[in-house]
């Protein structure tokens, strides 16, 4: 019996570099994430999804990587990771690391040595051309505005290298199959240690066609196919998260017959949820839950408000865009790349902590498994003085201590300083703060979040959408092994009542699981529930849940 950890999983994404530094140098650690790990235990985390911690120039907050088998010394040793892995364990997180192999550092020694002699066998680990052929739409560059083409000149080698990032991070030729032993090796070597799998980052680019025919996989989701059964063989329970942020009619592609990645990003549910926030209406959940293809029962969704990157807004429509745009990102240097946002949650809501909710339980009660980034449990601010999207990468407050309780380098000394002015500033908000407050966000999100994890039915089960005759509230109804669970969402900015018709659903009494908002059950069978602005329910439909299953 297959062990489906995942399907129920509370997924908490963790810059290394930010997060806690234990040794001085204003740059997190292991050890001091190991220090940290009681807090994540206690807000109730089942799995750390750790971003790079490779060896790295850090010119793209470490997506550029020299070397895949070891760990940058600014964060610590291989003895510190391991010690890491293991003292999770023992608190019940798992950890899954990013596997980032559609692309090296232009410092990695396969490069180098690529560049350098065209008869080495590393020339043909990269993609290279003498005459670069036309780009076609929709295959340029990731970052319009920071780069001008796909295509880079190296004088050394006398041709062209594709990248479809930055130019300093070469594509990877997925087609070589010594390029897939390499990621073998790689994904063998991290998995001896422990992790539990793996975050595969840009995992539709991975298998593309990489500017020339002969750079493209005669098979490419055979590649991923092979990847998940290395895994498996590998490390019982280790899993495959893939960043494919592709049209709905490719989705389906990614989980394959169960064969493929374990879960995606869902992206998709992402565009369409900001929408909903920005019109205070229903209908684009309602119309992506309609988009996204069933899955299979191996597979499931990673559902999240915000990563570490843009909120990419690429698969609405340019009016759509420009909605979302006015309600979170009015002002120009909020935006990015045309498509996307550079802020955090909590101020692209003005820090109303009624919206704030809302939107976690939203994204909680949404069918998938939840995922949010450090810092967002206690509405963490950005800093847009800083350079693209590192302006969400702000430094963790823990404290009203110099540097935010982040670190002991002189005040100002920090590389990243801690935001210091504002609503958002570390002196007022914080993690020990919060921790003293009951009625802090922090609080509020520990209770999200045992309450998600009593209800397996969100991760598990169908679930389908109950009318409420109002366009502003969002009703839905998951089931799993006789267990039921009601959500109700109201989001809008006024209180109203809605009806729920639930007279053909099989229901016992209704408990209340989560939010404040009175309801009552008519005879008939009908739930009439008064929300307030911005408010939620959930209920669960007789006395017991069901429990957590492993297949």
């Amino acid at each position: 019996m297959k062990d489906l950890w995942y399907k129920n999983a509370i997924i908490y994404g963790l810059d290394l570099s930010r997060f806690q530094d234990s040794d001085g140098n204003g740059i997190g650690d292991f050890q001091g994430l190991i220090r940290r790990l009681d807090y994540l235990a206690d807000l109730g985390i089942t799995c750390i999804w750790l971003l790079p911690c490779y060896p790295s120039p850090d010119r793209d907050n470490g997506y550029d990587i020299e070397d895949y088998l070891a760990i940058n010394p600014q964060h610590g040793t291989l003895d510190d990771f391991i010690e890491f892995i293991h003292c999770a364990g023992e608190r019940g997180i798992r950890v899954i690391m990013d596997l980032v192999m559609n692309h090296t550092s232009d410092q990695h020694p396969w490069f180098q040595a690529g560049r350098r002699d065209s008869a080495s066998r590393f020339r043909d680990y990269y993609v290279w051309t003498d005459s670069p052929p036309p780009i076609p739409p929709g295959e340029g560059t990731i970052f319009p505005g920071q780069e001008d083409s796909v295509w880079t000149y190296d004088e050394v080698a006398g041709s062209y290298y594709y990248h479809r990032f930055y130019h300093f991070e070469p594509e990877l030729k997925i087609a070589n199959p010594q390029v897939l032993e390499e990621i073998f090796r790689t994904m063998d070597y991290w998995l001896s240690f422990g992790v539990s799998g793996f975050r595969v980052d840009a995992a539709s680019h991975m298998i593309e066609k990489k500017g020339i025919d002969s750079a493209r996989p005669e098979n490419p989701h055979g590649i991923l196919r092979d990847l998940r059964k290395f895994v498996e063989e590998r490390r019982e329970g280790a899993i495959l998260l893939g960043e494919s942020d592709v049209r709905a009619a490719e989705l389906e592609d990614y989980f394959g017959e169960g064969d493929e990645l374990n879960l995606l990003f869902n992206f998709l549910l992402d565009n369409y949820l900001f929408l909903a926030l920005a019109r205070e209406e229903t209908a684009p959940i309602e119309h992506v839950l309609g988009l996204l293809p069933a899955i299979p029962h191996e597979g499931q969704w990673a559902n999240f408000l915000r990563n570490l990157d843009e909120a990419d807004l690429e698969r609405l429509t340019p009016e759509e865009r420009d909605e979302v745009f006015s309600a979170f990102a009015p002002d120009e240097n909020m935006r990015i790349y045309g498509r996307g946002i550079r802020r955090r949650l909590a101020p692209m809501f003005d820090g109303d902590q009624r919206r704030l909710k809302l939107a976690f339980s939203l994204l909680f009660a949404l069918p998938g498994s939840p995922m949010i980034v450090y810092g967002d449990e206690i509405g963490m601010g950005e800093d847009l003085a800083r350079k693209g999207r590192n302006a969400v990468r702000t430094t963790m407050q823990w404290s009203d201590e110099p540097n935010g309780g982040f670190s002991d380098v002189p005040a100002g000394s920090l590389g990243d300083a801690v935001i210091s002015a504002g609503d958002f500033a570390y002196d007022e908000l914080n993690v020990a703060r919060q921790q003293a407050d009951p009625d802090s966000l922090l609080n509020w999100m520990k209770r999200l979040i045992h309450t998600r994890r009593q209800c397996p039915e969100l991760g598990w089960g169908p679930t389908k959408l109950v009318r409420t005759g109002n366009p502003a509230v969002l009703a839905h109804r998951a089931e799993w092994r006789g267990g039921h669970v009601l959500t109700v969402h109201n989001l809008s900015g006024k209180a109203c009542s809605a009806t729920l018709d639930l007279t053909h659903q099989q229901h016992g009494e209704l408990h209340s699981l989560l939010g404040e908002a009175p309801f009552e059950m008519d005879s008939a069978g009908n739930l009439r529930i008064d929300l307030e602005a911005y408010d939620y329910k959930w209920l669960r439909e007789g006395s017991t849940g069901s429990e957590h299953p492993a297949a």
